[in-house]
């Protein structure tokens, strides 16, 4: 594990992040089912990816499925495949996505929306290793690991009867919680510049970077798509700004009143509120902008070294893990 803590396409700085990313390679040495949660948008994916690249099963296929994107009908079919005759049109025998996967990891995404059949031939694949193709009479032993996300509370699905509490303790064997990206603002202008990098090498753009006020507007934005939305908004900026450095005008958020929003609050803790998210906020916005460099950074702000360190402090900022992350112009000027 780098010291930026990256694993590909995972990018982020802040305490929680790391503390996620932390899990990964103990996860990825065992075989047991994961469960993955978080919102919609946290990249549970990548993380997904991230275990199988770290385990003894990397040199295998990684195969996702969205269940929530299969029809109910289908959905049995495509992850055990059927025997030959099993149903109208069934010619030939056909192998799923759990023989595919033999050897390597398969991923169910959205493992909530799975109808109650295939709910329990997913027990029985993880209580006793195999699984009964549609229409076949023989099981078949599996060499597979499971990784199961959602975005959904699944006790609560239990509670509801909507989902198997049989099942959901054995994909509950080990857990994974990503957090939302509201929760982890020092990490939007890490994932901003590096969503930058990418989407102005694929489209030819060359070296972009974002204004201050560009950027504290990504920094002041509740994120409710979490790091999907990001990446959108700022893939769509370098397609449509000409510009080599990107303005507010270029960012294209909606409005968005934050969760627990400041007329729930006394006018003490909304201020309080408000001065951790700016300091935090303006604290990250220069460490990018000088690309990890404390002196220069604290020089912009007016404040000695000790004070400005004793900012990041507050505020679990490693100023390490910075240093590559700022945008391509304010590199050079960042010493870093």
């Amino acid at each position: 594990m780098s010291e930026k803590f990256q694993f590909g396409s995972l990018v982020g700085a802040s305490a929680s992040f790391r503390n996620v990313v932390a899990k990964v390679p103990p996860l990825a040495a065992s075989d047991a089912t994961v469960l993955i949660s978080g919102e919609t948008g946290t990249g549970k994916e990548l993380f997904a990816l991230a275990i199988h690249h770290h385990s003894p099963r990397k040199g295998n296929l990684f195969i996702p499925v969205n269940c929530g994107a299969l029809p109910e009908q289908l959905v049995e079919n495509e992850l055990f495949g059927h025997a030959k005759g099993a149903f109208t049109g069934a010619s030939a025998r056909e192998a799923g996505l759990l023989a595919e996967a033999d050897g390597g990891t398969l991923f169910l995404d959205e493992v909530d929306s799975l109808s109650a059949s295939a709910q329990a031939k997913l027990l029985r694949l993880l209580q006793a290793g195999e699984y009964r193709p549609l229409g076949s009479s023989k099981s078949v032993k599996a060499n597979v690991r499971i990784l199961v996300a959602t975005n959904a509370d699944l006790k609560q699905q239990v509670q509801a009867r909507l989902f198997r509490q049989d099942l959901y303790h054995r994909l509950n064997v080990l857990s994974l919680h990503i957090p939302p990206l509201r929760e982890r603002v020092e990490d939007i202008s890490l994932l901003a510049v590096h969503f930058l990098t990418r989407y102005a090498s694929q489209f030819g753009r060359g070296s972009l970077r974002f204004s201050s006020p560009a950027m504290d507007k990504l920094l002041a934005y509740h994120w409710p798509g979490n790091v999907r939305e990001l990446e959108g908004v700022i893939q769509r900026a370098v397609i449509l700004s000409s510009s080599p450095v990107l303005q507010p005008d270029d960012m294209d958020l909606p409005f968005s009143a934050p969760s627990g929003s400041h007329s729930e609050l006394s006018f003490q803790e909304a201020k309080a509120r408000a001065l951790r998210q700016f300091e935090r906020a303006y604290a990250t916005n220069l460490l990018t902008a000088y690309g990890g460099n404390v002196t220069r950074a604290a020089k912009a702000t007016g404040m000695d070294r000790r004070t400005f360190q004793r900012l990041l402090k507050k505020y679990g900022l490693d100023r390490g893990s910075f240093r590559s992350l700022s945008s391509p112009s304010d590199q050079p000027e960042a010493g870093a």
